[in-house]
């Protein structure tokens, strides 16, 4: 009896034990091995599912411990996905052999409309930057993308969070506002794939619903229509995929974060012609700033209809509600004058109210389509409408305080106060055809296109505000210690000063309950109307003649301004003529080396409600009176693909000026002139890719030597430019083991480093800038994915 137990387990243990090994190879159109290539497999009527990526040699291998029918896939970026159905019915070695991927037709999509396969930290297209789709490394021109890949393994909740890993990119404040390549942001609102919209950014903009973040380096507005000489952050949506996937995801963390999201795409057909996808996410977060948070509800539908290899069409749909406070930054004892130093208050100060908020709500509508006519000959158009809806109130620092004779009172923060409601309208059209022609010896892709945006700040608009000193005839000014007799006075702890229209803060003994804010002195102001609009043509081509390729573009715009539209209008235009002219050499097979010059035109229409010196144009007059921002950029740049095609890197060499900057007294609007100039010179690299198929590495650094030319005030020239560090270095890795113990385990380790900087918020007044010190921020990360949870 006992042998026939030892002959029942052994084959029990037998049974257990056995496994079918599965391998194959994976090459492309050359035959050349693909390097981290997708294989997935899911045992046909269950759930059990798994899969793995190819080696340096192309070649993979996976076990399954059951026989049965399976749906094996392979999918790569740049290459058609295959699918197949394998019956694996004995458990013994099965060898696919080789498999070879196509070219795929992403690289034949005018707009996007079909989701990314690849699933790393490379993207090697953009769309946007060029209207069409042209590889990053034909394209003479710096550009990054940080993939929803990295996003997720960085927990970039955040996109000022995805965009920090970016060569020469910083992040000014705690808002979606940036410095990039020395020069900072002055153009309002965001880029969502492709399309200027128009909002604030104060509360920072949420990634669940987005594939990636593009930073395309220079001024772009040839593309972009108005863009800041830096460069264009853009946002690009997850669109449908052709196959069928699903994921949710639970967070928490510090401060009271709780954030969860889901994501679902697939086709709603056997034929894969309808294809949808659906993105929501759901925050509620403090910080470490004292009572600041930032909750938010998005919702992203999107659908991509594709009958044949001709036509496509993509409608999506963007719904963002938010609720939170704005974070002005850290109050410090003797803001004005004195020493400062910021560490005479802790991190964790702030001087807002637990009864302010900042409420934020916007629809966005988007579609695109796209028709190859002929052969050649292709269509394409683009249409976005946008709604945004404000509701701010908040306390917020104003200088510091003063007794009756001006000296300054270190102890406390001047206050002032703002209730602000406003609502704007955003219609983006864009509409171009595309002429493809092909020889043995050139390849010529030439694009005519016409753009326009409409953008309208609705009736209705307004605030009321409190902020200086109070008058005796009841009204609020700047204190004038020549004419004390002219302001209200008060006596606190033996001090006799005038009184505040807002009740100092008191940076000793802070207090950050309600407030009663009907005890304040408000003014009531209101925002008038305002259409602004724009109309671009513009003429794109892009040639190839042996190794050498270029790509040759203008645009003219023309920008109507029209202030208290619908009331008493002031008219204004501005137009331009806006270049582009690139070169790019293939120096070896893997290797490009690139030159290219652009240029930038801003209407200040765009430009002033971030700039502080021009802060009285949002309710007085249009800015357009002004002459427009205009910058310049040269580059020259080399793109090269490494270890077969595992590494990606990207070097540039930059030049870029800014002129016809608002410069002046911020509380005397007749002063404003357009004297000032900017100037950024330096050098950046970012190398992102696999140094093994378990091990991928992005890295950047930047260094931008930013300096202000021209300015109003002598003292300035010679200057850096504020929020501009001349330093900057990113490194984040991620490692997963392969070994059968702890295989889904996996972590990531990242350093940023970020060099001293001046703060960019500084009155056109005061020559003594507050230095921000350097810092460095290390990151971690653990992964663990369960088994049958696919790729």
């Amino acid at each position: 009896m006992k042998h026939y137990i030892t002959i029942l387990a052994l084959l029990v243990c037998n049974i257990t034990l056995a496994q079918i090994a599965v391998s194959g190879k994976i090459l492309d159109n050359d035959g050349s091995p693909i390097f981290g290539a997708t294989i997935s497999y899911n045992l046909e009527n269950t759930s059990k599912k798994g899969g793995t990526v190819t080696g340096d040699d192309g070649k993979f291998n996976f076990d399954l411990s059951e026989t049965g029918n399976y749906q094996i896939s392979v999918s790569y970026i740049g290459m058609q996905s295959q699918s197949f159905n394998k019956s694996f019915n004995q458990f013994t070695d099965y060898d696919l052999g080789t498999i070879n991927l196509q070219e795929s037709v992403e690289q034949l999509q005018s707009v996007e409309v079909i989701g990314r396969a690849r699933t790393d930290y490379n993207s090697d297209y953009s769309f946007s930057a060029t209207k069409v789709a042209i590889a990053n490394k034909e394209l003479p021109q710096a550009i990054t993308s940080v993939t929803k890949e990295l996003i997720a393994d960085r927990l970039a909740f955040q996109v000022p969070d995805a965009v920090k890993t970016v060569s020469n990119v910083s992040v000014t404040g705690l808002y979606n506002h940036y410095n990039i390549r020395g020069i900072t942001q002055a153009d309002d609102g965001q880029v969502l794939n492709g399309m200027r919209t128009r909002q604030y950014y104060f509360l920072q903009p949420i990634t669940s619903h987005l594939e990636r973040v593009e930073v395309i380096k220079g001024p772009s507005s040839v593309t972009f229509s108005s863009a800041d000489p830096g460069g264009t952050v853009n946002m690009v949506t997850k669109k449908p995929l052709t196959e069928k996937r699903s994921e949710v995801s639970l967070t928490t963390g510090s401060f009271g974060t709780i954030r969860a999201t889901a994501d679902f795409t697939g086709p709603l057909n056997e034929s894969k012609t309808l294809l949808y996808r659906f993105n929501a996410a759901i925050q509620e977060a403090d910080s470490f700033r004292d009572v600041v948070n930032n909750n938010a509800i998005l919702f992203s539908p999107s659908l991509s209809y594709i009958p044949n290899e001709t036509t496509s069409l993509n409608v999506e749909l963007i719904y963002s509600d938010a609720v939170g406070n704005l974070d002005r930054g850290q109050p410090i004892f003797g803001a004005i004058n004195g020493d400062y130093d910021i560490n005479s208050t802790p991190i964790t100060m702030n001087v807002g109210a637990s009864s302010d908020h900042y409420k934020n709500k916007e629809f966005i509508f988007m579609t695109n389509f796209s028709k190859k006519l002929t052969d050649n000959l292709g269509f394409n158009a683009q249409f976005m409408k946008q709604t945004w809806d404000e509701d701010l109130a908040e306390h917020r620092v104003d200088g510091t305080a003063v007794d009756i004779d001006g000296n300054v009172i270190p102890t406390l923060a001047r206050m002032r106060y703002d209730e602000r409601q406003q609502y704007w309208e955003t219609d983006n059209f864009s509409t171009y055809f595309t002429y493809d022609i092909e020889t043995e010896k050139i390849t010529n892709k030439i694009l005519v296109g016409y753009d326009a945006t409409r953008w309208e700040r609705k009736i209705g608009a307004g605030f009321l505000r409190a902020r200086r000193y109070l008058t005796v005839d009841g009204g609020q000014s700047n204190y004038d210690p020549a004419n004390a007799a002219n302001f209200q006075q008060m006596v606190v702890d033996g001090v006799t000063m005038p009184v505040p229209a807002v009740p100092h803060f008191n940076l000793a003994d802070p207090f950050n309950g309600a407030r009663n804010t009907n005890a304040y002195n408000l003014a009531e102001l209101s925002i008038p109307a305002n259409l602004n609009t724009s109309n671009g043509f513009y003429i794109q081509n892009q040639f190839k003649v042996g190794k050498f390729s270029a790509l040759v573009n203008l645009r003219y715009e023309r920008f109507t301004d029209i202030f208290d539209y619908e009331g008493d209008e002031q008219e204004f235009t501005n137009d331009a003529i806006v270049p582009r002219f690139g070169l790019t050499y293939e120096v070896t097979n893997t290797v490009s080396a690139y030159a290219t010059y652009l240029e930038g035109f801003q209407p200040h229409t765009n430009t002033v409600s971030l700039s502080p010196t021009a802060e009285g144009f949002f309710w007085s007059t249009s800015p357009s009176r002004f002459d427009p921002l205009e910058s310049s950029l040269t580059e020259f740049g080399a793109k090269g693909e490494f270890l077969n095609g595992k590494i990606f890197a990207n070097l540039a060499i930059f030049n870029i000026t800014q002129k016809n900057i608002l410069l002046g007294d911020t509380y005397d609007l007749d002063n404003l002139t357009t004297r000032g100039e900017q100037r950024s010179r330096g050098f950046e690299m970012d190398v992102s890719g696999y140094i093994s198929s378990n091990f991928q590495l992005t890295a950047s650094y930047g260094f931008a030597d930013a300096e202000i030319v021209e300015d109003a005030i002598e003292e300035f020239i010679g200057e850096p430019i504020g929020g501009a560090p001349k330093h900057n270095a990113n490194i984040w890795g991620r490692y997963d083991f392969t070994n059968e113990t702890l295989k889904g385990i996996g972590f990531g380790l990242g350093a940023q480093f970020m060099d001293e900087r001046y703060t960019w918020y500084n009155p056109t007044y005061d020559t003594d800038r507050l230095l921000l010190p350097s810092y460095t921020v290390f990151d971690a990360a653990v992964y663990y994915k369960p088994n049958n949870t696919g790729m």
